[in-house]
């Protein structure tokens, strides 16, 4: 189904930043960085874990297509695309040196991870590959307004990992289309294997975000009871206020004449911008992205 001429567009510039510093190395990082939380601090560690990984899985699917993309612009953003892959996973691998070095067996994850995308690049044709990355694409688009649209969703974190995960949420909502655009463009997939591969990718997304904390509570000293005690304390929050507002976002996905576009950038987009602008630090640039959330 052909796009609606007048449906306005939502479309930032992708802007490769470099070498950012978030002070990750320093230990004095609480281990539950988030208001003390184990369970919230856990469920971010989880997911991010798998980015170094699943950061590369991205980048092969979308290289994969890179010789039959004849468009100079989609070309020169499939360029960006990658060297801000390249950039996240390499800060998500410095943030899971520092999870090692509190106990956690990162590498179980990071394995796992492995497993997963090797064996969809090996089963998998590259047309559902480029399906999946699309997928998982709008999935980390959607970090910006889940995390970073309220206050109250990361009040109490330490400020130099929401800076990170900012950075990386703000990138993700720069580059939000370009897998989607050559997946259309150039892959010619159709709406019903985008519409499954979105399906396969909620479902493992979710499987893992569910399972996932409970191996890092273990980790951290929690038995099983202490692990399930936090997890019944915080399924409402997981449910309600993250899945809640998750589930709207990936309906609109499924909706015929889709495009990334369609979704509005998160409305403290800019100034995480403006003050990384003025003085090319991160961490000063999540904090003016948090202090103007709602």
């Amino acid at each position: 189904m052909a796009r609606t001429p007048s449906r306005k567009q939502h479309k930032e510039a992708i802007v490769v930043r470099e070498n950012l510093d978030f002070g990750l190395d320093g230990d004095d990082i609480p281990r539950h960085w988030l208001a003390n939380n184990p369970y919230k601090t856990r469920m971010f560690d989880a997911v991010q874990a798998t980015f170094p990984d699943g950061e590369r899985y991205f980048i092969k699917a979308v290289r994969a297509f890179r010789d039959r993309i004849t468009d100079p612009a989609l070309q020169a953003e499939v360029a960006d695309f990658i060297r801000q892959e390249g950039q996240h996973g390499m800060v998500h691998t410095k943030y899971n040196e520092r999870l090692k070095r509190q106990g956690i067996d990162v590498d179980a994850f990071t394995k796992h991870t492995k497993r997963v995308e090797e064996m969809r690049m090996e089963r998998y044709s590259a047309e559902y590959n480029l399906a999946l990355t699309a997928s998982l694409e709008h999935f980390t688009a959607m970090m910006a307004d889940l995390f970073f649209a309220e206050k109250s969703m990361l009040a109490g974190a330490d400020e130099r990992v929401r800076a990170m995960f900012a950075w990386h949420a703000i990138e993700e909502m720069e580059h939000k289309s370009v897998a989607f655009d050559v997946m259309q463009k150039v892959a010619k997939v159709g709406y019903f294997k985008r519409c499954t591969a979105m399906t396969h990718a909620t479902f493992s997304f979710t499987l893992y975000t569910l399972i996932a904390p409970w191996f890092m509570l273990r980790m951290d000293g929690y038995n099983p009871r202490e692990t399930m005690a936090i997890y019944t304390q915080h399924m409402p929050w997981a449910f309600g206020k993250v899945l809640g507002r998750l589930l709207p976002m990936i309906a609109r996905y499924y909706r015929p004449g889709f495009h990334p576009t369609d979704l509005p950038t998160v409305h403290n987009y800019m100034d995480w911008v403006d003050s990384y602008q003025q003085g090319a630090n991160p961490i000063a640039a999540g904090e003016a992205m948090y202090g103007a959330a709602a």
